[in-house]
């Protein structure tokens, strides 16, 4: 919403019950966010919200309209929800503290992210981004975790098309406006915690 200009009003959940509220759960029934109200319209998933913001307000286009531009976006999409979120979830277990995982799944999980990174730094091919020199609905779903894996003891420095990438889309406004801050994380980590040694009691 903010690459596209669109006026919105951020409503910050604390994920400490405020998903379990009745509003809420009207909304998202699965307690899940993000969550969308738009003209008494409302949707869960990521990816669907993406798809019906691009449908519904298409200035500054989030999609390229060449077909190949536009199957390496849909891909991009796709590999880091398949492939790319699974093998990092050991790892952000474990930097949240969250037990550590085997050594074996964890050296399974970083031989399959560095398949994906491969893959991503080929798909860049030296453009400014994936879906060529405009930013698209790929770059912004991989935003989300390429930038984490440093942060998680994964260098990407040797991508240099996806390194270039990572900074060029952190540089842009949008990014520094959401990035989450230390505190945040701090909190966020304490909570999974909490929660996690429930689950187990």
């Amino acid at each position: 919403m903010l690459e596209k200009e669109l006026p919105f009003e951020l409503i910050q959940m604390e994920l400490d019950g405020d998903q379990f509220k009745p509003e809420f759960m009207a909304i998202s029934p699965f307690h899940h966010i993000p969550a969308l109200v738009d003209d008494n319209f409302s949707m869960v998933e990521s990816q669907a919200i993406l798809d019906y913001l691009e449908a519904r307000y298409p200035d500054r286009a989030l999609l390229p309209n060449d077909p190949q531009a536009l199957g390496i976006v849909q891909m991009v999409r796709m590999t880091t929800i398949n492939e790319l979120a699974p093998a990092m979830s050991p790892m952000v277990n474990q930097m949240f503290g969250l037990g550590a995982p085997e050594a074996e799944k964890l050296e399974q999980s970083k031989q399959k992210l560095v398949v994906v990174l491969q893959f991503f730094d080929r798909l860049l091919n030296g453009n400014a981004y994936f879906g060529g020199e405009q930013l698209s609905l790929a770059d912004i779903t991989a935003g989300v975790s390429i930038p984490w894996l440093p942060k998680l003891g994964m260098s990407i420095d040797e991508y240099q098309n996806l390194k270039a990438w990572c900074d060029r889309l952190q540089s842009r406004p949008s990014w520094q406006t959401t990035q989450a801050k230390p505190e945040m994380l701090e909190k966020l980590k304490t909570r999974m915690q909490a929660r996690a040694a429930k689950a187990q009691s």
